[in-house]
């Protein structure tokens, strides 16, 4: 082989060796999605076992008296921390903190605490539109949907306050009544928000009628109903609107877990099972919390329940353990992955 031939073919090889790398980075990003946790993106496979709907402090004072001063992170953590061991104790690999802003969100504590206890913890962007906008910031009522977007969006983009930390999804709220106007223009907000950045919208919510209008708005976005948790969709009693939301794609949260729930939480996911629609149920607490305005932070609910009651009950009933899987490990994965999810045009 004269020297020429050799220089050819030694630079066809670096250049296919280069393809074939880069083709195997974008294969890898494409197959696997990713997470953001307070200390950073994770693939979707390392979430593991997952509560998707849990609080560890909240400040229910108002928009426009809470802050960092009302806590010690100190005291928050010593009272915390015990709790967030005991679900790693039961394999629990996630704790998803829904807590949204001027309602105590705090990302820097949120990362002490995952340092901590080892387990992994995400926070949201988004606004608390329910209760009459008491935790709504006065730009809020002022602003238009894309400016309060613009403002979610830098915080997906840039981090949340200059901590480092970035959110992983973003929290609504509505009341549980047909939409007001602050309610759709957060929603809209969410799915301007959604469509630059591919976080998931979780909006607590309740009853049938605001979901199906969210829904619309939506539709209104081009953005698919995959990308919307119906949060608190337990105080909706009909069934068949749970099942109606999740045929179009919509995650149905029953995320307020309690002892005297049990049997009605069996009977969903057994239904919801023999419907084909397991694949898009979330089961959680919505349990906790430090409160800043009670005395040592108040009453704290822990985050066991589900384990020591409502698992065994569901397997009792007929659901084998890939079912148990399904509910909390791959939904939560599924439902929280950063990816933008659009309506066929």
């Amino acid at each position: 082989m004269n020297l020429f031939k050799y220089f050819q073919m030694e630079t066809f090889r670096k250049y296919f060796s280069m393809c074939l790398g880069l083709f195997f980075l974008i294969s890898c990003e494409i197959n696997d999605p990713k997470i953001r946790t307070v200390s950073g993106e994770i693939p979707a496979s390392a979430m593991g076992k997952t509560l998707h709907h849990e609080h560890l402090l909240v400040d229910f004072i108002g928009a426009d008296s809470t802050g960092y001063h009302r806590w010690n992170k100190a005291e928050v953590i010593e009272k915390v921390l015990p709790y967030l061991l005991e679900i790693k104790k039961s394999g629990y690999q996630t704790l998803v903190e829904c807590t949204p802003a001027y309602l105590g969100r705090d990302p820097e504590l949120l990362k002490i605490l995952a340092e901590k206890s080892g387990i992994q913890i995400m926070t949201n962007t988004g606004y608390y539109s329910a209760v009459g906008g008491k935790y709504i910031p006065e730009h809020g009522f002022t602003e238009a949907a894309d400016q309060l977007a613009e403002r979610w969006i830098a915080e997906s983009k840039n981090g949340i306050e200059g901590t480092g930390v970035y959110p992983g999804f973003i929290k609504i709220a509505v009341d549980r009544k047909p939409l007001e106007e602050i309610n759709r223009k957060v929603v809209e907000a969410a799915c301007i928000t959604h469509k630059a950045t591919g976080l998931v919208i979780m909006s607590h919510t309740g009853l049938a009628v605001p979901a199906f209008q969210q829904l619309e708005i939506l539709k209104k976005y081009g953005v698919n109903p995959s990308a919307f948790i119906w949060t608190h969709a337990h105080n909706e009693q009909d069934f068949a609107k749970h099942t109606e939301a999740a045929k179009m794609g919509t995650w149905i949260a029953f995320d307020n877990f309690t002892p005297d729930q049990l049997e009605r939480y069996v009977a969903f996911a057994l239904l919801m099972k023999k419907e084909g629609l397991l694949n898009k149920v979330l089961f959680s607490h919505d349990a906790g919390w430090y409160d800043p305005g009670k005395a040592g932070g108040g009453k704290f609910r822990g985050f066991t329940d589900i384990e020591e009651l409502l698992i065994p009950a569901l397997k009792k009933g007929g659901l084998e353990q890939k079912d148990i899987e399904q509910l909390f490990v791959v939904n939560p994965a599924t439902a929280i992955t950063v990816q933008i999810r659009l309506t066929e045009s």
